[in-house]
C-alpha cells in the first residue's frame, strides 16, 4: 500500500530582525496536553488527482481559517514522518494574527469505546515561532522543512 501524501504551507516573517515561522497545534484530545514536539505546518493529505501545491494552499485555508498571502511559493523539499507519510512543503512570506485562527473540525468517538461522538477543531491554536523554538516545537520530522527555510534565505 502505498504512503499517504500530505502538502503543507510554512507561512514566516521577519519581525524586529528574527525570522519567524507559523505553526499549528493538532486539535482533539490524543494532542491536548502535548507541546514541544507536537506542532506541524498548517498541511493535510491530497485529494484523489490534487497537485501538491493546490493541495497545500487548501488546507492551509481549512486549517488556519484565511487564504494564504500573495506570493511565490518556495519549495522546501519532503520529509517523511513516523506514520510513513510524505510530507511536502512550501514557505511563503506573510503576516497572520494567531487570534484570528478559525480551524476546521473533526468528528470522533469520545471517550473511547463510549459510543458518543464529539466535535474537535483540527487546529487548537497557532503561533509565531522564532527558527531556534520552532525546532522544539515542531513534529521531529519536520525540523528539516525549517532547515530548508532557513538556508533558502541565507543564501
Amino acid at each position: 500500500m502505498p504512503s499517504a501524501v500530505s502538502a503543507g504551507l510554512l507561512l514566516h516573517r521577519l519581525r524586529e530582525g528574527t525570522r519567524e515561522v507559523l505553526l499549528v497545534h493538532p486539535g482533539g484530545p490524543f494532542w491536548a496536553r502535548r507541546d514541544e514536539g507536537a506542532w506541524s505546518i498548517p498541511k493535510g493529505e491530497l485529494e484523489e488527482g490534487e497537485e501538491p501545491l493546490v493541495a497545500a494552499y487548501r488546507e492551509f485555508t481549512e486549517e488556519i481559517g484565511v487564504a494564504p498571502p500573495d506570493g511565490d511559493p518556495l519549495p522546501l523539499g519532503e520529509v517523511r514522518l513516523r506514520s510513513r507519510k510524505r510530507v511536502i512543503g512550501w514557505a511563503l512570506e506573510g503576516d497572520f494574527d494567531p487570534a484570528l485562527l478559525v480551524s476546521n473540525a473533526f468528528e470522533m468517538e469520545w471517550p473511547p469505546k463510549s459510543g458518543r461522538m464529539a466535535t474537535f477543531p483540527e487546529v487548537d491554536r497557532c503561533g509565531w515561532f522564532d527558527l531556534c523554538a520552532a525546532r522544539r516545537k515542531l513534529l521531529p520530522r519536520q525540523v528539516p522543512l525549517l532547515d530548508a527555510l532557513d538556508a533558502a534565505l541565507s543564501a
